[in-house]
């Protein structure tokens, strides 16, 4: 039987800081309900040392990770499955920072491997889609080479001006994107709404843990700040250096934008997609999760489906879909995995 795309209410696992109004605005949830500052979409990722928390579940009960495994080929594609197995390579996250998030890092794929044995590290690119407040802000990358020594003084006295003080200090708006590979520390400010690309896993090593985290072993997931700070990147990010991971998209009015910077395509892929009346746009097959931003279309599949696209609508799109079509008015964040041949598993 082929497979359809799929529209997905919210799926919101319990997080450690506040958030959430932004993801219900964009829902049209009713103010009264309470929404989580994360929602994972279309995720076969489980919350770091959890069986279920995180996982998506089909409109028929059966966890989305399960449907990929039993037909990955049906879902991901063969050429997919080849490169990167039965993972669908990415977990997207609508992300709305009601305080500033402590201040962090991933490791990469080669120190997952090693201390998590996971394929996969957990580089991530954040597509900024709203923001509120008096000064909405990221923090990508220390502004000058520190050593770890220096980090680990840090953390060990969770000295958090100076952690702060060292990390670059970027206004962001709407149509900021910010890519951040494996190592570089980082934190969003209060007042930033991102959709959020990474690989797929949970491995989130956190200096800052105090006044967040419950202990300072959630911060280094059982690893040790020493163990964790051998994959942390302490070089310095200039003002040139930063030009390679940030695009100001918003002033592009394509019909389609490439929105991630450039090296990010070997770990996930982003568009966004603006139709109109006079413009329908033909999608190639893929795995793919979509976010609509804004209007209304319709989504087209090769077998014959038709699927009504609304501002908030979530929706994951299998590779069996095929060559898919979209219409109407609407403006989409389209989410996909790197393509095989930029990954190999």
């Amino acid at each position: 039987m082929t497979l359809e795309p799929i529209r997905l209410p919210a799926n919101q696992p319990p997080q450690f800081y506040r958030g959430g109004d932004a993801i219900a605005a964009l829902r049209g949830a009713s103010p009264d309900k309470k929404f989580g500052p994360e929602d994972w979409v279309a995720s076969a990722t489980t919350m770091f040392g959890q069986e279920t928390n995180g996982l998506t579940r089909l409109p028929g009960g059966a966890w989305l990770r399960d449907a990929v495994e039993a037909n990955a080929n049906g879902w991901l594609g063969a050429k997919h499955v080849e490169a990167l197995g039965t993972s669908t390579g990415l977990l997207v996250k609508l992300l709305d920072a009601g305080q500033r998030l402590p201040v962090h890092f991933h490791p990469d794929d080669t120190f997952a491997k090693r201390h998590f044995d996971s394929h996969f590290g957990k580089t991530e690119a954040w597509i900024v889609v709203g923001t509120y407040g008096d000064d909405p802000r990221v923090y990508p990358g220390f502004k000058e080479t520190l050593s770890k020594a220096t980090v680990s003084e840090w953390t060990r006295e969770q000295d958090v001006p100076s952690m702060l003080g060292a990390l670059n200090s970027i206004p962001v708006s709407a149509g900021d994107t910010v890519y951040i590979p494996a190592g570089l520390p980082h934190a969003i400010g209060e007042g930033v709404f991102v959709v959020e690309l990474q690989q797929p896993t949970d491995f989130s090593l956190t200096i800052e843990w105090r006044d967040f985290l419950a202990s300072p072993e959630k911060g280094h997931l059982g690893l040790g700040f020493d163990t964790a700070i051998e994959a942390l990147d302490t070089s310095g990010w200039d003002a040139e250096r930063l030009d390679t991971i940030i695009k100001r998209t918003a002033g592009d009015s394509s019909s389609t934008v490439d929105l991630l910077a450039g090296g990010s395509e070997r770990f996930f892929r982003a568009e966004q997609l603006r139709t109109d009346e006079l413009t329908t746009l033909s999608l190639d097959p893929s795995f793919a999760v979509l976010v609509v931003l804004d209007g209304e279309g319709t989504l087209r599949t090769e077998h014959g489906g038709e699927h009504a696209l609304a501002k908030g609508d979530t929706y994951v799109v299998p590779f069996d879909a095929g060559q898919t079509e979209l219409s109407g008015t609407a403006t989409v964040i389209r989410c996909r995995p790197p393509a095989p041949e930029e990954r190999h598993g």
